[in-house]
């Protein structure tokens, strides 16, 4: 894979995708997209099936963060969970936003298949409990799920039926959705750029945005080498946002999440830790996450930092984690470890709105990214054509910034997160 992706399994193992142009003097295009994550390549090839024209900017490379680095988890329902949506915006809301979700995860298997993109797409997650005390949150949610909405996927999975699935130890049940997928993320995104490309979206990366303004009902968006002039803006940079724009800046909090790749696995010890090859993860606060790659790595996600320093040893950092699930897995090498950063909301849920006529964002995707800020790019691209429908009910889901702002946010999330990491060693 090209030098300018950070080192990960991902960029060893994605096919290359040829470096793009650096954006140079003045153009024009109705829409300038902000970030060539999955919401900003999802936005510019939505658009361009609609008609628009479309200039995609990146600072780096395209999926350069967190679109590229993930744990490649597609989960169905929002970040946050339905009883918790029911009681913030009531049942029926709750309810369409539940069927937005299950669009999402829809979305991301229509765009594979239509564009052929290939990025091991795999079926079905398993979400187990870390502490007893969360068994019956687990087979309430099912129960929930099953009578409330119809959703006929899922199952409870007692202790017994986890462990023929799994050898993972320290788990007391589960909870499997057969409608949640799995992918090679970095295959994903590049597969999605690919596409954008191919309807005529013109992106450029290396093309950092340093500011904005709107003049004469058009918005001029500068880089160091040119300014694009446009009708509408997307700001689609999640946790890279910056000070770009500080009037959203403080809704959402950057932090920094891990992963580690292992040797592959014999197809023995394979079977073993993840007979039926699910994405899995845990009922920790501080989740952990896994899955097998194609070639039976495990892929393992654990442990978070809020500053902008990557631990020094991101290997011996995860490993831990992994180990206590997995200690079968003492002796298997672990041949690449590395980081991301993503942007997370206070109540975990996304953030859609409006900076003004011209301006539209979506961000804080909280880890649910992968199917949400896809469907994002969708929704952008709907409400810039003039449908604004689904696009306003996410973005009427309340949502406050962090407590001072940018300044302060962070001292009061490192509080949080560490009364929460108590919690997952020694509480509930």
């Amino acid at each position: 894979m090209n030098s300018h992706y950070p080192p990960s399994w991902y960029a060893d193992s994605a096919p290359q995708l040829a470096p793009l142009p650096t954006l140079q003097g003045n153009i024009s295009a109705d829409v300038c997209v902000v970030g060539g994550g999955y919401t900003g390549l999802s936005t510019a090839l939505h658009l361009r099936q609609l008609g628009f024209s479309v200039a995609l900017l990146e600072a780096n490379r395209v999926a350069w963060g967190a679109s590229g680095r993930n744990g490649g988890h597609v989960g169905t329902g929002q970040r946050a969970d339905q009883a918790t949506l029911e009681k913030m915006v009531g049942h029926e809301r709750a309810s369409r936003l539940w069927q937005l979700s299950l669009d999402a995860v829809a979305l991301v298997e229509d765009l594979c298949q239509q564009f052929a993109i290939d990025c091991e797409l795999g079926t079905g997650n398993l979400h187990l409990a870390a502490k007893r005390a969360h068994i019956g949150e687990l087979e309430e949610e099912v129960h929930h799920l099953r009578q409330q909405y119809g959703y006929e996927h899922i199952e409870f999975l007692d202790q017994q039926a986890v462990a023929q699935r799994t050898s993972a130890q320290g788990v007391y049940a589960g909870v499997l959705d057969r409608g949640a997928r799995h992918l090679h993320p970095l295959k994903y995104a590049l597969g999605l750029a690919r596409a954008a490309l191919s309807l005529g979206s013109d992106i450029y990366e290396h093309s950092r945005v340093k500011h904005y303004r709107t003049s004469d009902q058009k918005v001029i968006v500068s880089t160091d080498q040119g300014q694009v002039r446009c009708s509408y803006l997307v700001l689609a940079c999640n946790g890279y946002l910056g000070g770009l724009e500080n009037r959203i800046a403080g809704n959402i909090m950057p932090i920094n999440n891990f992963m580690i790749a292992t040797e592959p696995l014999s197809e023995a010890l394979a079977d073993q830790v993840n007979r039926d090859r699910l994405s899995l993860s845990d009922t920790l606060f501080v989740i952990n996450y896994w899955k097998l790659s194609a070639d039976r790595r495990m892929l393992f996600g654990g442990g978070e930092t809020y500053s902008s320093r990557f631990p020094s040893d991101i290997k011996n950092f995860v490993r831990p984690y992994m180990l206590q699930l997995y200690p079968e897995l003492a002796d298997v090498a672990i041949t690449h470890g590395w980081g991301g950063t993503l942007g997370i909301t206070l109540n975990r849920m996304p953030d859609f709105g409006r900076i003004d006529k011209h301006t539209f964002y979506a961000q804080g995707f909280s880890g649910h990214g992968v199917p949400t800020a896809t469907f994002a790019g969708k929704l952008l691209a709907s409400a810039i054509h003039g449908d604004c429908t689904d696009f306003d009910l996410m973005a009427a889901v309340p949502t406050r910034g962090f407590p001072g702002g940018t300044l302060l946010r962070w001292p009061g999330l490192v509080a949080g997160m560490l009364f929460y990491s108590l919690l997952d060693r020694w509480g509930r």
